[in-house]
């Protein structure tokens, strides 16, 4: 029996764009925290911490979609060097300004510039999709980066908060700097495998999050997000409650590791139903496993509950980057997978901030109420992707503005 991940590596130059793409995003998960940690200790406070840290995230989230259509139009290999310069030149004047104490509105302006961050996993998935495209090695190469996606959010916190609380405050974000620098130039060096440019449709400069199909399908991922969002805060926050706040770390981890070795399982199987099916039901299962939640009565229950919950993460990321292949036009497909990546973000944000807000006021049980609130929203809009998305077809763009908008 063959090895279908062994498979995909036999294109010319895909284990090299992909291993360096893993060096390339391990900034996504180092920034953010590595922000909170650098600050918390210079600066001395969290609001001020947690604040510049969400204006990176919410810059990012409005920036990296617009950057994505420009490497649609013109390419990876012209748009990636000056957007990578610009963000690591925002960076380390972030670190100085907090090594130095400048004042707090330089902090915000170098937070916010940092938001030119490309979306370097999209980028990756795009030149999978011009090496598989409609075949069934390309639902195997979706869940491996799947499973890529979880080691980098698994590792960069862990490697960001460790550096700067053993060594120095800017040390996080040092090396999240440092790995995008080089990372990068790694991946735009990979020429053979970059994706043509496509001839832009009639649409011209029209955004592709203009498509119908496409906004519910971010609209659920941002509901699935704030399920993943609401996980992480109130598992610390429950941990905290059973006088063993360190025990959060490994509760944290089964829920990455369950969705790690499903997704690795997932991308062996062929599936003969539609993707919307597919979709469907992986939004279904993520709701159902927020029910359980309710009646956590100790640590090793909600790592077991979470090692199950994650289960349905890879599935629905693996499918909904399927699902967008085939609805988004080919010359805009880095864009379409950004707005995907950028909702699952967005919704993670706003999942464990209205967590907090439900756990300060109710304790930390209450704030699984977030995720099963999340989990029914996501499979209500679900249900709008799987009316919007049934046809296999790609959907010209000039076609899908005027039937759509």
């Amino acid at each position: 029996m063959t090895n279908p991940y062994r498979d995909i590596f036999k294109a010319p130059g895909s284990f090299a764009f992909s291993a360096s793409g893993l060096i390339a995003r391990l900034p996504v998960s180092m920034i953010t925290l590595g922000i909170v940690t650098m600050l918390s200790q210079t600066h001395g406070t969290y609001w001020l911490a947690g604040a510049v840290s969400a204006a990176f995230a919410l810059s990012n989230a409005l920036i990296a979609p617009q950057i994505s259509r420009l490497i649609d139009r013109y390419g990876q290999r012209r748009v990636l060097p000056p957007v990578t310069v610009i963000t690591v030149l925002a960076l380390t004047a972030l670190m100085l300004s907090a090594r130095y104490g400048a004042s707090s509105w330089m902090l915000f302006l170098f937070a916010i510039s940092a938001g030119f961050m490309p979306s370097i996993s999209a980028m990756v998935r795009a030149r999978w999709t011009a090496i598989y495209r409609d075949t069934p090695k390309l639902h195997t190469a979706f869940a491996l980066e799947s499973v890529v996606d979880e080691i980098v959010y698994m590792v960069g916190p862990i490697v960001s908060i460790g550096l700067s609380v053993a060594l120095f405050p800017e040390a996080g974000p040092l090396a999240a700097t440092l790995f995008l620098t080089v990372g990068t130039l790694l991946f735009i060096a990979q020429r053979s495998t970059e994706p043509p440019v496509h001839a832009q449709d009639k649409s011209k400069g029209t955004s592709v999050i203009r498509l119908r199909p496409l906004q519910w399908i971010v609209l659920t991922l941002v509901a699935i997000g704030a399920i993943f969002g609401t996980a992480e805060v109130t598992a610390i926050a429950f941990a905290g409650e059973q006088g063993q706040k360190a025990a959060a770390s490994i509760v944290l981890a089964s829920y990455a590791a369950g969705s790690l070795i499903i997704g690795l399982v997932f991308g062996t199987l062929k599936f003969r139903r539609p993707l919307a099916t597919q979709f469907l039901y992986a939004i279904a299962l993520a709701m159902l496993t927020t029910l359980p939640l309710l009646f956590v009565t100790s640590i090793p229950m909600l790592a077991v509950i979470l090692f199950l919950a994650g289960a349905a993460v890879s599935p629905t990321i693996i499918i909904s980057m399927g699902l967008i292949e085939r609805l988004v036009p080919a010359s805009k497909l880095t864009e379409g997978i950004t707005w995907a990546m950028t909702g699952i973000g967005i919704g993670m944000a706003l999942g464990s901030s209205l967590s907090g807000l439900v756990i300060d006021a109710y304790g930390a049980r209450s704030g699984f109420c977030v995720s099963i609130g999340a989990g029914v929203a996501a499979l209500m809009i679900a249900v709008m992707v799987y009316r919007n998305a049934r046809s296999p077809a790609p959907v010209p763009m000039e076609t899908a503005v005027s039937a759509h908008c």
